[in-house]
């Protein structure tokens, strides 16, 4: 779950990382009573579930009310990455000496938490770890002893950090780390933490992403969400209790228990077609949840075919063709599908989609071999 960058700020100051005062505005003249409150010259920024908007024009400098008032009238209501703003955060400007960078993320190649450094943070960030990853330094962080005093003092070493904002910096980190693990984060960071002219450290933007499988332990956090700036079908799926993510092909995939997921895409690559996304029932899914499973994945435009592939055992497999022959009475299903069902109630499931459009196969090679034919031929309709 990704959240707004004025929610992350909130967090990590409730655990005591310095911000410069911040308001939300949705409004032209909310963003100008801001700006004449905190001082005039603020900086404007776009609430958007994107990165490098300040490249994309969602981050600008004010220099009076009046100004700031014309930068949320501009953004509020344009298009950001595709994404719409509906909020700024307008924020009081600080005089930046040196912008640096500090994060934290879930690294499943040490089974803990890298912490990372920059001492070229910011806007460029994303192309510095590209063109020069040595430019980033990581530390190994174990979860169960925390970041270590080593650690922190390795990381501003290695920023250039003069010893009494070093001793800053340290801390910074620390309540970084501890909030990344209170908060279940998968990603936290803070770009650009600022030197500023003054020679004080102040964070200027955050960035946090919780992972979603610890939001019932995180009911604060969950309530933030923003489904608005998320993907419909994947918000949908959330809804009715399966496991989806969208990919690029155009076969789509419906399938109980996430490693015969894998192994189904897999062997539709191995046939030449590509899986148009990721979709695990589960267990014991019934006819409603597979039926909006199905509907999810053909409202997708660039869907041109449909597997089900499902081993039954708990989850019956005539209960899954009973939700493929409700689609076939309402007139859904308008792209070829084909079905391999095995195990648990296989057999009536097979008997219930005789003689439907439904194409039935009997091994996983088969039917994933069959509906990227399909998935082609149809293709070609299209055009």
């Amino acid at each position: 779950m990704k959240m707004h960058e004025y929610q992350a700020r909130e967090v990590l100051a409730r655990h005591g990382v310095p911000f410069p005062p911040a308001r939300v505005a949705e409004t032209p003249d909310e963003a100008e009573a801001i700006a004449r409150e905190l001082g005039n010259k603020v900086v404007v920024k776009a609430q958007v579930h994107a990165g490098g908007r300040g490249k994309a024009g969602g981050v600008k400098l004010a220099g009076s009310p009046g100004e700031a008032r014309e930068l949320a009238r501009t953004m509020v209501g344009s298009l950001i990455k595709g994404r719409p703003v509906r909020e700024v955060l307008v924020g009081q400007a600080v005089p930046i000496g040196r912008e640096l960078y500090l994060g934290a993320v879930l690294d499943r190649a040490t089974k803990g938490v890298s912490m990372m450094a920059s001492a070229t943070g910011g806007v460029d960030i994303e192309e510095a770890a590209r063109s020069s990853p040595d430019a980033i330094v990581k530390v190994a962080v174990d979860p169960l002893l925390g970041l270590a005093e080593y650690q922190a003092r390795d990381l501003a070493l290695a920023v250039g950090l003069a010893a009494d904002q070093a001793k800053v910096f340290r801390a910074i980190a620390k309540t970084l780390f501890r909030a990344f693990l209170e908060c279940d984060c998968s990603l936290l960071e803070i770009n650009p933490l600022a030197v500023t002219e003054d020679g004080l450290l102040i964070a200027l933007d955050a960035r946090m992403v919780i992972d979603d499988n610890a939001l019932y332990r995180q009911p604060s956090l969950a309530a933030l969400r923003d489904t608005s700036e998320e993907d419909p079908a994947e918000v949908e799926a959330q809804r009715v209790g399966v496991n989806y993510v969208k990919l690029d092909g155009n076969v789509g995939c419906i399938v109980n228990g996430a490693g015969l997921a894998m192994a189904t895409m897999d062997t539709i690559k191995l046939h030449g077609g590509e899986p148009a996304n990721f979709l695990d029932i589960g267990g014991g899914a019934n006819v409603e949840q597979i039926g909006a499973a199905l509907r999810i994945i053909l409202k997708e435009a660039n869907v041109r075919a449909v597997l089900v592939n499902i081993f039954g055992g708990i989850t019956r497999c005539d209960i899954v063709a009973q939700a493929l022959v409700d689609l076939i009475e309402e007139r859904r299903l308008d792209v070829p599908v084909v079905a391999r069902l095995v195990g648990t109630n296989a057999a009536e499931g097979r008997q219930m989609l005789t003689g439907t459009d439904v194409s039935l196969a009997t091994t996983m090679s088969e039917a994933a071999k069959r509906v990227v034919c399909l998935a082609g031929e149809s293709r070609q309709v299209a055009r």
